[in-house]
């Protein structure tokens, strides 16, 4: 009876031992892991904060160039630095607008001084070309035309009194006529003065996209850029870990 009782406490002190032992590895792996998912997880949290930050790249200067002179400050954006380049935009903007309004105003200006000289000139515009609408507005009738042509012996310049015939009643009609004719003429000669501006604008807003994508490059060859390597090593139980070495350059 004794004898059973003793085997029965030696196997109750074995397994204890056994279970300790047990216990002690299996929490020594169990932090092993942990560490080992700690350390993987913040690498993992490292290269996603890294990776933005490797994907951005050079700008072309050209490109920059060519979206400037399609659409002023359209280089700029390209390049991050719509800040500056919104106001090219917006000048764009303004100069489209006052390009069509003067077409517009002119092509009405010239609807008007077209309808007048029919109604008060009895002019039939068939046929006429801008010349003719020049010219009736400095003469009071065709035959008073003809007749100064004749005087200076420039026979080549006279017109046909039945296909180009106008005259105006009286001299305050004629300078109607010739004020509504010279607001539309001036109105079209001044767009090109626009055109020119929109030409002008492209040009400046071309050279600072250059600039802007130069400057871009330049803060970003200055920018922190990380290097993660991970390699393996054994740790005091010789099992095998991860480890993550970093190293910056500026």
């Amino acid at each position: 009876m004794k004898k059973i009782n003793l085997l029965l406490f030696a196997f109750i002190i074995v397994s204890k031992i056994s279970f300790s032992q047990e216990l002690q590895t299996s929490s020594l792996l169990e932090l092993r892991t942990k560490l080992n998912i700690e350390e993987t997880s913040e690498a993992n949290l490292i290269v996603k904060e890294i990776l933005p930050s490797e994907t951005k790249t050079k700008k072309n200067a050209g490109l920059a160039i060519i979206y400037s002179l399609l659409l002023p400050g359209m280089g700029e954006l390209y390049a991050d630095n719509y800040s500056s380049g919104k106001y090219f935009t917006i000048a764009e903007g303004a100069l489209w607008a006052t390009f069509i309004g003067m077409n517009v105003y002119g092509n009405w200006q010239e609807n008007r001084y077209k309808t007048y000289a029919q109604t008060y000139a009895g002019v039939n515009p068939d046929g006429k070309d801008e010349d003719y609408y020049a010219t009736i507005g400095l003469y009071t009738s065709i035959e008073t035309y003809n007749n100064e042509k004749a005087l200076e012996r420039r026979y080549d310049e006279m017109l046909n009194e039945q296909k180009f015939f106008w005259k105006w009643n009286s001299t305050e009609q004629r300078k109607t006529y010739r004020s509504m004719w010279t607001s539309s003429e001036q109105t079209f000669n001044d767009v090109r003065f626009v055109v020119g501006a929109m030409l002008v604008n492209r040009l400046i807003s071309a050279i600072n996209a250059v600039r802007s994508v130069s400057s871009y490059n330049s803060e970003l060859e200055k920018e922190v850029s990380w290097n993660v390597s991970l390699g393996l090593d054994r740790d005091f139980l010789n099992q095998e870990i991860y480890k993550i070495n970093f190293q910056t350059s500026f």
